[in-house]
């Protein structure tokens, strides 16, 4: 679309109802602002008349803490703080990007092998998802485009999932009309992640991203997964959600991460099935002596966390679904407690003076009478997740601010919408 009829529409208002669904705000100046101020951003980057314009949302994870990688069950939702691009065929072979921030070297989708130097790079995730698009059959071609995140790394909200998603949602609106769907866009990403960025990682980030809305995620089949979309409005039950940033950023903690899907698979191994989801509690429990020799005990830890942790999502999807509140959150709090005791991801064992994650959960159990709290995301360091009771709200912020230091605490809300593009 030419970019000044694309400048006409945003600032006459035209995709205000868009941009109400992406962020769940009354007030589209600051959308209207965001976008135009990109475009101008992208007319100081690059020469082009036509462009395009996509955005792939962040994610929160309600329950189901480290159990995709597991082929488990997650229940997660999109959230209001997205990644959003503009966008221009260049009609070669080179993807350029340029993001606030950040040096991302241009990629030649000519060479799509993986490259052991780009390990945990941008450069990684753009030539793994081209790749893996080759791989699927779709088209892909060279573009420019200019990045703007809200979505904060190192904050639990899972920024490399949504640029996955992101990147995915371009090529698609670029060069197979849009209709690459949603759940192959998150797989895709996901394989690019596993493969070219080298870390281990489950579905559910790039699955929630791509999908929106509130979703329960059923792994079993990890090349068919199951997925259910919920209209839940948080607000309207009497609850805001937050996630706190507790200063510690998890942008380096891959190997740590690593370690918690490898040492579930080696129990898993000791059963000769390739993931815990193929286990049952009474066959771990029933096993328990042989595998703290083969496996060690944090091994087993954290198995009993994954095989009661996606059977606990199963109970939260039902008390959603009749509408049990405090039972809900019950289950969440719970969850976190599992996360903490069992996974062992709320801290790092080499860094045990460093708790900030700890001091977090320690502050909202004796803040909040009602609500919830627990560990957000993959652990270790970054953020905390918490439903607060409206009528806290205030007094939650302040406390929590006080320790972390001002806007530390994010106001979030679920995204009905998942990736998509918007002109």
């Amino acid at each position: 679309m030419n970019i000044d009829v694309v400048k006409s529409r945003i600032s006459s208002g035209e995709l205000d109802d868009i941009f109400f669904q992406m962020t769940q705000s009354g007030s589209p100046a600051l959308a209207r602002g965001r976008w135009l101020s990109l475009i101008d951003e992208f007319t100081r980057n690059f020469s082009h008349d036509d462009i395009f314009g996509f955005s792939a949302p962040g994610r929160t994870e309600v329950s189901g803490n480290h159990t995709d990688h597991q082929w488990g069950r997650v229940m997660a939702a999109a959230v209001n703080l997205d990644t959003i691009a503009i966008v221009a065929k260049n009609h070669s072979d080179v993807i350029n990007i340029r993001s606030k921030g950040y040096t991302i070297d241009p990629v030649n989708i000519r060479d799509l092998q993986i490259r052991n130097h780009e390990k945990q790079t941008t450069e990684a995730l753009i030539r793994g998802i081209c790749a893996h698009f080759v791989q699927c059959g779709h088209t892909i071609g060279g573009f420019d485009a200019v990045v703007d995140s809200q979505v904060l790394p190192g904050s639990g909200i899972s920024s490399s999932a949504a640029f996955e998603v992101l990147i995915g949602q371009i090529l698609s609106g670029l060069f197979n009309q849009g209709k690459i769907d949603a759940q192959t866009i998150a797989i895709i990403g996901q394989q690019a992640e596993n493969i070219y960025f080298q870390k281990p990682c489950g579905l559910m980030d790039q699955m929630t991203s791509a999908v929106g809305g509130f979703v329960y995620i059923d792994f079993y089949q990890p090349d068919q997964p199951i997925v259910e979309k919920f209209t839940f409005d948080l607000n309207a039950k009497g609850y805001t959600l937050c996630l706190i940033n507790t200063g510690g950023s998890h942008e380096n903690l891959s190997d740590a991460y690593g370690l918690m899907p490898n040492e579930m698979k080696q129990v898993a191994k000791f059963f000769d099935q390739p993931v815990l989801s193929r286990v049952t509690y009474d066959q771990l429990i029933g096993s328990l002596p042989q595998i703290r020799k083969a496996c060690g005990d944090r091994a087993c830890l954290r198995a009993i966390h994954f095989l009661k942790e996606t059977q606990r999502v199963s109970h939260l999807k039902e008390a959603l679904v009749v509408d049990d509140m405090s039972e809900f959150m019950r289950l969440i709090v719970e969850s976190g407690r599992s996360s903490y005791m069992y996974l062992q991801n709320v801290y790092m064992p080499t860094d045990s003076a460093f708790q900030p994650l700890a001091i977090a959960l320690a502050v909202s159990e004796q803040l909040l009478s009602k609500g919830a709290y627990r560990v957000h995301g993959g652990g270790l360091a970054g953020t905390i997740q918490a439903f607060v009771p409206n009528d806290q709200l205030n007094d939650y912020v302040v406390e929590m601010e006080n320790i972390f230091g001002k806007d530390s605490v994010y106001t979030c809300s679920i995204r009905p919408v998942g990736s998509l593009q918007i002109f």
